[in-house]
């Protein structure tokens, strides 16, 4: 009489859901790829650069992942309830939170107008606070989850005709530290990525005085690229940076370099 023994596989190991906030371009897009590489599902968000959403999400899905775009001005807070319902509709979860968006204005303070501060607050910092408050109760929820939000260099050491930008990106990293304060006993993790200059449209319509000038200040004499950028955010977002949390990560060419 034959057996047959019947073969038990163990599940595959859990897709993780991310949300990559500003996915239309350059950094934002380099990172949503980058988590795809980990064959993760990604919702990449824009506001109004409908064609660069589908060409991030396009290259995701090139990369190994899975990527469902989604439209949502992140200072709105009805228009972040809504891509988190529809997120949760899709997949189910949100573990892992990368809030990239963010705008800048220049003007020097005198001359700056209360419009221009709000919607550079507004969007940089608001945004990130409303996505990292819907994301935390998913989270929560999983008992797992890396949040990760972008600053920037000016937020460290301010800059020039950017006390707007400067103010909010300074902001993230308060929102950093309290939140990982409040979130680590549930296994989740929030940090920040502070990159100096990267070469992306923003550089390229540097004039070149700006541009001779800034580079001037780099001690590694060039400015980053989005995909180096993407490689810290990625690991941050990874399980292998389980032990970390409240930090900032300066990816500046070594601009912030103390002397003595």
């Amino acid at each position: 009489m034959e057996t047959t023994e019947r073969q038990e596989t163990s599940p595959g190991p859990t897709v993780r859901t991310a949300l990559v906030t500003g996915a239309s371009r350059g950094i934002g897009r380099a990172i949503a790829v980058r988590l795809g590489q980990e064959r993760l599902r990604v919702g990449v968000n824009f506001s109004q650069d409908s064609a660069g959403a589908e060409a991030t999400a396009h290259a995701v899905t090139e990369a190994g992942g899975e990527a469902l775009v989604v439209q949502a001005d992140v200072s709105d807070s009805a228009a972040v309830a809504t891509m988190f319902e529809r997120l949760t509709e899709e997949w189910g979860a949100l573990e892992i939170l990368v809030n990239n968006a963010g705008l800048g204005d220049p003007q020097y303070l005198a001359f700056m107008t209360e419009a221009q501060w709000r919607r550079v607050v507004d969007v940089s910092l608001t945004g990130a606070w409303l996505c990292s408050k819907h994301a935390a109760k998913l989270m929560i929820r999983a008992r797992w989850g890396r949040i990760v939000n972008m600053s920037s260099v000016a937020g460290l050491a301010g800059d020039m005709m950017a006390t707007n930008y400067a103010a909010a990106k300074a902001g993230l990293l308060g929102l950093t530290k309290a939140s990982a304060r409040e979130l680590a006993r549930y296994g989740i993790t929030v940090n920040a990525v502070a990159p100096g200059p990267i070469e992306t449209g923003w550089t390229e319509d540097l004039p070149a005085a700006r541009r001779e000038g800034l580079l001037e200040r780099i001690p590694l004499g060039r400015f980053g690229q989005p995909d180096e950028v993407a490689e810290v955010v990625g690991w941050l977002c990874s399980e292998a940076a389980s032990y970390i949390t409240g930090q900032t990560v300066g990816l500046d060419g070594g601009m912030q370099m103390k002397s003595g």
